[in-house]
C-alpha cells in the first residue's frame, strides 16, 4: 500500500479559510474532490472506496461515540478527565476524545454528495452506477442519522450540506431534526432501492452497503422520529426477505468465522494484518496493559447494574462480561478472571470486563512468541482484530420491530419471545416496554446502539442516572447525576465548528 495525499474537505476545513492536507494510509484509497478527477470508471471506483476509508479513524469506530455512550449507566470508564466531564453532563464541546466526531462525519458525507454528484456522469454500466450511487445514498444517511439524533432535536436539527453546490458551505441547521430524519429516510430509500442483497456481493466486496442495511437503518431512523408504522413497515421487510436470521449460539455472534453470518446487517470491516482497516474497539475494551501480554487500553468497563440486569440463567450473561472467578482462554492458555495473574488493574473502574470482544484474543501466540497477525494486530497501539464490530445487527431489527409494535398498542411476544429463547429464558405473554427495555438491554450490551440514547428517546434518562453506579463489589464508583432532560437530550456542537461557520451554526441550547 502506498502512502497518499487526502484533501481533508470536512465541514470544518470546508468553512474556514484554507484546507488542509493529510497523509493518511487508507484502503481503499483516495479521497478525490479535485475537478480534474471524476472522469473514469477507476476514478468512480476510489471515489466510492474513499467513502469508507474514514470508518477506520479511532475517532469514528475505536472509540468516538463510545466516550458520549459512557454517559450510560452500563459503562465505567477507566479514570480520564474527559470521560468525567461526559459521565457528569459538564462538557462544552470541545475536548478532545469527541470534538472530532462531527468533523469526520461531515467530510463522509462530503464524499457521499462526490459520488452522487459526480458518477452520473461517467461512463459506467447501470448495474456498476446503481451500486456506487447506492452505496453513497446508504453512507450519507448513516452518518447523518449518528449526528441528527446526537445533536439535533425539535428546536433545531443538523446542518444538511447543499448536495448540488459544494461551494456553498454556510449552510444553518435544519428547522428541527425531523427534517433531517425525512432527508435521511428519503436517501435511504434509493439507497435500497439500488442496492443489491448481501448474497449477491462477491466476497471481495463484503463490507460494502446492501438492500437489508438500509432498510434496517430506516427501521432505526424511523425509531427515532417515532413513525411506528414506517418503523414496522421496514422491520418486516427484512424478516420477509429471508436474508437472515439469528445465529443459534448467541456467543457465537463475537467469532470471526461469524463475520458475515445471516446476523450481520452492518458492521466496521476490520482487519489484523491491515494495521489501517478497521476497529481498534476490541482493544480498547481489553484488559489496560492487557496483563502483560499485550497492550489493551481499558477504556470502557460493564457496571454492575448492567450484569445485575441478567437473569442469572441468561446465557448472555457469561458472553457479554467476565466477572471474578469466570474461566476464559487468553492467547492459548485458560485463565481466570481477577485471580492470580490476572488481577484487574486499578484502573479497572468496575471489576468486569466485556467478553464480546475477547475471541481474536484466545488464539495462541506463534512459536516466536508474537501474536498471531491473522487475528491480533501486531501493533498494540492500534488494537484492530480480524473481529468485525457490529453496528446494526438482525438482533436489534426485531427488537427495533418489538418496539414500534409495542408503541402501537400491538402484542410483541413473537419478537422479544425470538431473542429470549435464543438467551435459555422462558417465553413470556403480554409483553410490555419493560420487557423490551430489559431485553433491548441484555442483548446489545457494550455494542453500538447506543444504550444512552435509548434512555434519552424513552424519557427514562433523569430517573436513571439519579442513582448511583457500583462496582462488582458494592462499592459506589459514580454517585447518582443530574440529568436535565430539556438540555442534555443532545450534546454540545463543537465551538470549532460555530467559530468558522460564520453565523451558520448555533449551539444546542443550555450549553
Amino acid at each position: 500500500m502506498k502512502k497518499i495525499s487526502l484533501l481533508l474537505l470536512s465541514f470544518v476545513l470546508l468553512v474556514s479559510t484554507s484546507a488542509c492536507e493529510s497523509e493518511l494510509d487508507v484502503v481503499p484509497q483516495g479521497a478525490p474532490s479535485s475537478g480534474n478527477f471524476w472522469k473514469t470508471p477507476a476514478d468512480a471506483k476510489a471515489g466510492v472506496n474513499a467513502i469508507y476509508a474514514l470508518y477506520s479513524d479511532d475517532n469514528m469506530y475505536g472509540r468516538g461515540f463510545f466516550w458520549l455512550n459512557n454517559a450510560s449507566d452500563d459503562i465505567g470508564t477507566k479514570p480520564r478527565q474527559n470521560a468525567e466531564r461526559i459521565k457528569n453532563f459538564i462538557v462544552d464541546g470541545s475536548e478532545s476524545d469527541t470534538k472530532d466526531i462531527w468533523r469526520i462525519h461531515y467530510e463522509i458525507m462530503k464524499r457521499c454528495n462526490d459520488v452522487i454528484r459526480n458518477i452520473p456522469n461517467i461512463s459506467l454500466d447501470e448495474k456498476t452506477r446503481n451500486g456506487m450511487l447506492g452505496e453513497a445514498y446508504f453512507n450519507h444517511a448513516v452518518m447523518h442519522l449518528e449526528l441528527a439524533y446526537h445533536y439535533g432535536d425539535d428546536r433545531a436539527g443538523i446542518p444538511i450540506q447543499d448536495r448540488e453546490n459544494p461551494t456553498n458551505v454556510y449552510v444553518p441547521r435544519a428547522k428541527n431534526v425531523a427534517e433531517n430524519y425525512a432527508y435521511i429516510a428519503a436517501d435511504l430509500i434509493k439507497a435500497a432501492d439500488l442496492l443489491p442483497y448481501f448474497d449477491q456481493l462477491t466476497p471481495d466486496n463484503r463490507g460494502r452497503a446492501h438492500k437489508t442495511a438500509a432498510w434496517a437503518y430506516l427501521v432505526r431512523t424511523y425509531l427515532y422520529a417515532k413513525d411506528w408504522d414506517n418503523a414496522i413497515k421496514y422491520a418486516n421487510m427484512i424478516v420477509a426477505s429471508g436474508k437472515h436470521k439469528l445465529l443459534d449460539n448467541f456467543e457465537d455472534v463475537f467469532k470471526i468465522s461469524n463475520n458475515w453470518s445471516s446476523e450481520y446487517i452492518w458492521s466496521v470491516t476490520s482487519s489484523a494484518e491491515n494495521t489501517s482497516l478497521g476497529s481498534i474497539f476490541p482493544g480498547v475494551c481489553l484488559e489496560d496493559k492487557g496483563w502483560g501480554v499485550y497492550n489493551g487500553w481499558g477504556n470502557f468497563y460493564p457496571t454492575k447494574e448492567l450484569f445485575d440486569t441478567y437473569a442469572p440463567n441468561d446465557k448472555r450473561r457469561g458472553a457479554t462480561i467476565l466477572q471474578k472467578g469466570d474461566k476464559f482462554v487468553y492467547f492459548g492458555e485458560t485463565v481466570t478472571f481477577n485471580e492470580g495473574n490476572h488481577v484487574v488493574s486499578s484502573s479497572n473502574r468496575t471489576g468486569y470486563q466485556f467478553k464480546k470482544y475477547m475471541e481474536p484474543f484466545s488464539y495462541p501466540k506463534t512459536t516466536s512468541g508474537g501474536v498471531d497477525i491473522r487475528y491480533v494486530n501486531a501493533n498494540g497501539d492500534k488494537p484492530s482484530t480480524a473481529l468485525n464490530v457490529p453496528l446494526l445487527r438482525y438482533a436489534d431489527v426485531i427488537l427495533m420491530l418489538a418496539e414500534a409494535k409495542l408503541m402501537k398498542g400491538q402484542n410483541a411476544d413473537t419478537e422479544i419471545n425470538m431473542i429470549r429463547h435464543r438467551a435459555g429464558l422462558a417465553d413470556i405473554s403480554g409483553a410490555t416496554m419493560v420487557d423490551l427495555k430489559r431485553e433491548r438491554r441484555c442483548e446489545l450490551a457494550g455494542e453500538w446502539t447506543d444504550r444512552h440514547f435509548d434512555l434519552v428517546r424513552w424519557g427514562d434518562a433523569k430517573e436513571t442516572y439519579a442513582k448511583p453506579l457500583h462496582h462488582y463489589n458494592g462499592s459506589v464508583i459514580y454517585p447518582a447525576r443530574n440529568f436535565n432532560p430539556a438540555i442534555h437530550h443532545v450534546w454540545p456542537i463543537p465551538p470549532d465548528e460555530i467559530a468558522v461557520s460564520k453565523g451558520a451554526l448555533t449551539q444546542n441550547q443550555g450549553w
